[in-house]
């Protein structure tokens, strides 16, 4: 599990101060709760800079981003489970990092057939832990 924030604001425009209470909130609550150490973070949106890059750093996060997206994460404009598993499927490729929002209902009724397609593609799930190793 990786860090997103606790309120999903766009960090570049957040103070310093604020980037880390950001961060640091969401990963005390979640070692608070489960004992877990988050070391990942994906920024809202995508977005970050230099400074915010340097922050979170600092805290000790590797800032992940996407090599897959598409627009999901709108509850009330879902495609079609067709038109997901094309758009998906269409875009796997080797070292992919697939960004998939719970929300969508779409998805959460095609993950199951999406994960056997990719596997019979010769494709193997792993978490960032083994992509590093």
């Amino acid at each position: 599990m990786g860090n997103h924030t606790v309120n999903h604001k766009s960090m570049p425009d957040l103070a310093d101060e604020k980037v880390e209470s950001e961060i640091m909130d969401l990963h005390k609550a979640v070692y608070s709760k489960f004992e877990y150490e988050m070391k990942y973070i994906r920024p809202p949106m995508g977005e970050f800079s230099e400074r915010t890059l340097a922050i979170t750093n600092s805290l000790g996060y590797k800032t992940v981003m996407w090599s897959f997206a598409y627009k999901d994460w709108e509850e009330d404009n879902q495609p079609s489970q067709e038109e997901a598993k094309s758009k998906i499927l269409e875009n796997v490729h080797n070292g992919e990092i697939m960004l998939l929002h719970g929300n969508s209902k779409t998805n959460t009724e095609i993950l199951r057939d999406i994960i056997k397609e990719i596997k019979s593609m010769g494709y193997e799930f792993k978490s960032l832990d083994e992509f590093e190793a």
